[in-house]
């Protein structure tokens, strides 16, 4: 997947970047804050039975041209592009997801994230976590409580592995581990058609999109579930109740342009297949 062709200066304009394009920390941290908070996590394709492409050339039409967001793979490799157009020296690393479970749990490795190697040291950039990815770089150091517009957030030894936690309220969250062994694209390929296809992931189930909001809010839906998460932890919920709001939310809140074709498929998905319980610990 060469990122020869990326158009560097249509990412910039959807994201809204107009400032410095060295490759530094300084540009890295206005990139990750806009990028997150511009372009959403969304899996509606997965839902609609559309497994995404990983082609730089379909990112670019379905994300940067075509108002819509992605999920982990396809925000990261997009914004990976991004990165090595302006110069960045960037290794993709995969990250086991540990969210709500134990620290040690033993997790297959489905999650893409970056490393940017700066004057200032190793970096890790995620814009592709659902409700929680990090809205800033963070250092690959252990111990070190990282400031991001959002959660306070820092890496714990396991092993051979970083784990990231994020301290929500007054505890500390297991994220993922992420582990430090370069991978290739072709083995995102293979994660990508798992998480995208097998009858049991829950993007194929249900209408999942988040988004980092000002003020340090985090916005989530989860089939009817709206919420606005605070920096403070309070947290506002709405339960959707027909195509229009679903339609209004989804372009005002998370900036995501469906046909009507595919919100009124979605929808019809959801109905057949969602989950009824709690959401997902990623989306809760």
């Amino acid at each position: 997947m060469s990122d020869e062709v990326f158009d560097v200066d249509a990412w910039l304009t959807r994201i809204g970047y107009g400032g410095s394009r060295a490759p530094t920390l300084e540009t890295l941290r206005a990139l990750i804050a806009l990028h997150s908070s511009v372009i959403a996590y969304e899996s509606i394709d997965v839902l609609l039975h559309r497994p995404p492409q990983l082609d730089i050339a379909s990112l670019q039409e379905k994300m940067i041209a075509g108002g819509r967001g992605g999920y982990c793979f396809e925000q990261n490799m997009l914004f990976r592009g991004g990165l090595r157009s302006l110069g960045y020296n960037v290794t993709s690393l995969q990250a086991r997801v540990v969210r709500g479970l134990e620290i040690d749990a033993p997790r297959p490795m489905l999650h893409m994230v970056l490393r940017v190697d700066l004057p200032e040291g190793p970096f890790l950039a995620d814009v592709g976590f659902g409700n929680l990815a990090p809205t800033a770089p963070l250092k690959l150091s252990t111990e070190v409580e990282q400031a991001t517009p959002h959660e306070v957030m820092r890496f714990i030894a396991m092993g051979d592995e970083l784990t990231l936690q994020s301290r929500l309220g007054d505890k500390w969250e297991h994220i993922y581990r992420v582990v430090f062994l370069p991978r290739f694209d072709a083995e995102y390929e293979i994660c990508n058609w798992f998480t995208g296809t097998h009858p049991q992931s829950p993007y194929l189930n249900n209408l999942i999109a988040a988004l980092p909001g000002p003020d340090g809010t985090r916005l989530t839906l989860f089939n009817a579930r709206f919420n606005v998460r605070h920096a403070s932890g309070r947290v506002e919920r709405r339960t959707l109740q027909s195509e229009g709001e679903y339609r209004t939310v989804l372009s005002e809140q998370f900036g995501i342009m469906l046909s009507d074709g595919d919100l009124k498929a979605a929808l019809a998905n959801v109905e057949q297949k969602r989950t009824w319980g709690a959401p997902h610990p990623f989306f809760a």
